[in-house]
């Protein structure tokens, strides 16, 4: 069921769905329809994750600018911007609402407060797909991407891991796909990391905890469902999830960047991070298939989630068509150089030995 929006008349008001089983609860969106409305039109879905300021009508009002760039009929096409709030975003009006720590959001954590008991904000994915693949608001429906940017590429990669209505979602003919471009960190499903000795387990004198989640499968968020690392990969590498890097996005000291000992042991700068995750993918996956995986480095641009999207990768990827005027991209293929490197930022770090090692590589 779908609650009247919060005066809907406007692009850039949010609006309040009801969603969840038994009594579900209340949560706060951005979307280019009503969603009080059957949308009998509407063939593809949008999910556009923000991330660390929390900005879903940011992230909204920039999607509606690339869907309009990329000519597509806005009347097929439904964008939604989900908005996790935090105690410091009731100015906004998000009363009555899950209320999420300020990046507790983007791990899959319970809301810490609101009328929605033990709610992860993975849970609110699955409860929006579900939304979605209900026939009598969405006949016409085929496709759905989530995409998410820094903190809300962390969420949407381990959501595309973790979550388990995704083959639910393909069995009612729904394409589904995910986006993650520029996280700060990813999910390993082994306690190895990255080294210029290939992937070995990390030195735990140099960070204890580098194993646990949200970087490892120690210590798993309560949605896991008690999954092991080796069924999650398998599930995982099946699954159709695309990887964004930006190429500037390398300074190992901005801002935002997550500078913890667990994500430092992935490598020192987000683009080094994904470069090793890649790798890193292909060494797990040995004589398997990962070719519902793709890589593509988005060439001069960093931290900026309006770049990523806008590029000829990223608008194809969300909106089919390539944007003439967006940054240019790189795919990176499961057999080039770049799958068999690391990058030359990611800090030195021990090997099983225990001995100090600086990887030695030269990126593409």
């Amino acid at each position: 069921m779908v609650l009247p929006a919060s005066a809907a008349s406007s692009n850039q008001t949010w609006q309040r769905v009801h969603i969840g089983s038994g009594g579900g609860y209340d949560f706060p969106l951005y979307a280019n329809h009503d969603l009080q409305q059957p949308l009998p039109l509407v063939r593809e879905v949008i999910l556009v994750q923000h991330g660390v300021q929390r900005n879903g009508d940011d992230y909204f009002a920039e999607a509606m600018t690339l869907l309009q760039a990329a000519g597509r009929n806005n009347e097929e096409v439904l964008i939604i911007a989900p908005n996790f709030p935090a105690k410091a975003d009731l100015a906004k009006g998000f009363t009555d609402l899950p209320l999420w720590s300020s990046a507790g959001w983007s791990g899959g954590d319970y809301a810490v407060s609101g009328s929605a008991y033990e709610l992860s904000s993975m849970r609110v994915y699955d409860d929006l797909l579900t939304m979605l693949t209900q026939k009598k608001q969405f006949p016409a429906l085929k496709k759905i991407t989530v995409a998410g940017h820094s903190g809300g590429g962390q969420l949407v990669q381990r959501y595309a891991v973790l979550n388990q209505v995704d083959e639910t979602v393909r069995q009612h003919g729904i394409a589904l796909s995910y986006i993650v471009a520029n996280p700060s960190s990813f999910l390993y499903f082994t306690a190895e990391r990255p080294s210029e000795h290939g992937f070995v387990n990390y030195d735990t004198s140099l960070c204890p905890a580098y194993d646990q989640y949200r970087y490892g499968m120690q210590a798993m968020v309560a949605y896991a469902h008690q999954i092991s690392g080796a069924a999650a990969f398998e599930r995982y590498r099946q699954r159709k999830v695309t990887y964004l890097a930006g190429t500037a996005d390398n300074d190992p000291q901005h801002r935002v960047l997550d500078k913890s000992c667990g994500a430092e042991a992935e490598g020192a700068t987000r683009l080094a991070r994904a470069r090793n995750y890649w790798q890193y993918e292909q060494h797990l996956a040995g004589a398997r298939s990962l070719e519902q995986h793709q890589r593509y480095e988005v060439i001069d641009v960093g931290h900026n989630q309006s770049k990523m999207f806008g590029s000829q990768c990223g608008s194809q990827l969300l909106f089919g068509v390539p944007r003439a005027d967006g940054a240019a991209c790189r795919m990176i293929s499961s057999d080039n150089n770049t799958n068999q490197q690391a990058s030359t930022d990611r800090p030195a770090q021990t090997n099983t030995t225990g001995t100090m090692s600086n990887p030695a590589a030269t990126p593409p």
